[in-house]
């Protein structure tokens, strides 16, 4: 896919497209890869690199300062971000997809949404989401007080928490006209009862710096609620975010096994004329095309600016899910392929390995996928 854009002198990094800067800065992003992934630490020079680039305020709407990515532009960024390191582009993905769907609310005039924006491009605020980890079910309580809200949890799979400005998350109010809602808040990382405890210490995506963040009978004002919506069910709404937030994390994925497709062929060459390796290759390459055409459909089923649709939510959910299953095929395969360095730690393969298992546990996960596809079918 290419991206192009338009010069705007009032933005030089406009001049270049996405995949261009992306691609500049992934010798920085592969330099420190290893090194994260072994000590578990967050990928700080990529998002020091993400930030020179403009890349952090690429889903900001040009009039506010950034470039008015696409979901399908933001997915292709970061599918290029994944080729040199997976954890710098699923972290990434998180931010870039919450500043998204508040571009989204934006071109609504929903409140918030431009103070927002314009901070994501003027400051380079870094946007946390707890969506993943909370989605329909969210873990976490919210109490009606003067002003606002109480809320207290624990949220789980918190990407980039550590370096996080403002954290989009979810408690469960209990109503008592309306029975149990779920309310979506924008909470400041630095409010007094919020922390951040490291509990990352993971098979894979370690430089995501995914830690759990704890609320303690935190206050929320009622104006930072963004949403108030049914509790255990995918609303209108939340169709929305889950189609635009997994369209853009499933091409992080796909990216990770394009890169271990990659360093596979790489080793494979020496080889090249072995009929053997020759199948390996083509099947991994087979993998590839077809999981770049399910996130290709899903793509154009959410379009530039989405409306909610349930069919929509599962066509992405879909690809998705056939990104997360081909993806540790193509993994398995590339070991194969490369032979036994592919066993060592430093390998970029071994490491694409782990990064991929990720994907499966992103709601909905496959098996999950595949249910709710017979349910809505049979229905």
């Amino acid at each position: 896919m290419t991206i192009t854009q338009q010069p705007d002198t009032a933005t030089p990094h406009r001049a270049t497209s996405l995949l261009e800067r992306a691609a500049a800065i992934g010798p920085t992003l592969a330099a420190h890869a290893a090194r994260h992934d072994r000590d578990g630490t967050f990928v700080t020079e990529a998002y020091d690199a993400l930030r020179q680039a403009g890349l952090l305020k690429a889903a900001v709407p040009v009039a506010l300062g950034g470039d008015g990515a696409s979901v399908a532009q933001l997915a292709a960024l970061q599918r290029e971000l994944a080729h040199h390191c997976g954890s710098t582009a699923l972290a990434s993905a998180m931010h870039q997809h919450v500043t998204c769907f508040t571009a989204w609310r934006h071109r609504r005039g929903m409140p918030g949404a431009e103070a927002t924006l314009r901070r994501v491009a003027d400051e380079g605020i870094v946007l946390v989401s707890t969506g993943g980890g909370d989605f329909t079910h969210p873990a976490g309580v919210a109490v009606a007080a003067e002003g606002g809200y109480r809320v207290s949890g624990r949220k789980r799979f918190a990407s980039q928490s550590s370096h996080g400005t403002v954290m989009s998350t979810m408690f469960v109010l209990d109503d008592p006209e309306r029975g149990r809602r779920v309310l979506n808040m924008a909470v400041p990382m630095s409010a007094d009862g919020v922390e951040v405890d490291a509990t990352w210490d993971t098979l894979g995506m370690r430089g995501t710096a995914s830690d759990d963040v704890v609320l303690t009978d935190v206050f929320v004002s009622a104006e930072r609620v963004l949403a108030d919506r049914p509790y255990g069910i995918v609303d209108p709404p939340l169709q929305v975010i889950a189609s635009i937030g997994f369209s853009i994390v499933a091409g992080a994925y796909l990216g990770v096994s394009e890169a271990a497709y990659e360093a596979a062929l790489a080793a494979a060459r020496p080889r090249a004329t072995d009929p053997l390796v020759q199948r390996l290759v083509g099947t991994m390459r087979q993998k590839l095309r077809i999981a770049s055409w399910a996130l290709d459909g899903a793509l154009a089923v959410v379009g530039d600016d989405p409306t909610p649709s349930y069919d929509m939510y599962l066509s992405v959910m879909s690809a998705k899910a056939e990104i997360a299953q081909r993806g540790v095929e193509v993994c398995d395969l590339a070991m194969q392929v490369a032979g036994g360095a592919s066993f060592f730690r430093g390998s970029i393969i071994e490491r694409c390995y782990r990064d991929i298992r990720a994907a499966a546990f992103h709601p909905l996960t496959p098996e999950a996928t595949l249910v709710e596809l017979g349910r809505v079918a049979v229905q």
